[in-house]
């Protein structure tokens, strides 16, 4: 399967919302499983490139996909996994009864899905990181002279 090199921004923002959004209907009521939807749509975007919330929202979008500002798939799967680790952690710490996980998790995701609904991506801004340090440290490798 080819993943698109792009994503739309909106069902990037429609998915950034239903994380934001389960995770405080989750606070607010307790129901803990609540988490499960934007887990399991987000593990299924990861691991097959079908996310049920993106989809969905495709339905609603009025211009043709391309028309949208364009976020980077491979950046858009790597704050999936970040959000999935949160949300799985969230999930399963609120279930062990460890609230203070589930907390920790579930405000650590909340957070980066709002700051990323109001324009900065901290997912965004760990992998760009993580990719000059790389770079920096290929850079500055003593060469090996046989």
């Amino acid at each position: 399967m080819t993943l698109p090199l792009s994503i739309p921004r909106p069902l990037v923002r429609t998915n950034q919302w239903t994380i934001f959004l389960s995770v405080v209907l989750t606070w607010v009521t307790g129901q803990v499983w609540i988490l499960a939807i934007p887990l399991i749509a987000n593990i299924l975007g990861f691991l097959i490139g079908f996310n049920p919330i993106m989809r969905f929202a495709k339905l609603f979008l009025k211009k043709d996909s391309k028309a949208y500002i364009p976020e980077d798939a491979q950046q858009q799967r790597f704050n999936s996994s970040i959000a999935c680790i949160c949300l799985a952690g969230g999930l399963i710490s609120f279930l062990a009864g460890w609230n203070a996980g589930g907390y920790a998790f579930t405000i650590m995701v909340a957070v980066a899905s709002f700051v990323a609904i109001l324009g900065f991506c901290v997912g965004c801004f760990i992998h760009f990181q993580a990719k000059q340090y790389l770079y920096r440290r290929s850079v500055n490798q003593p060469t090996k002279n046989n």
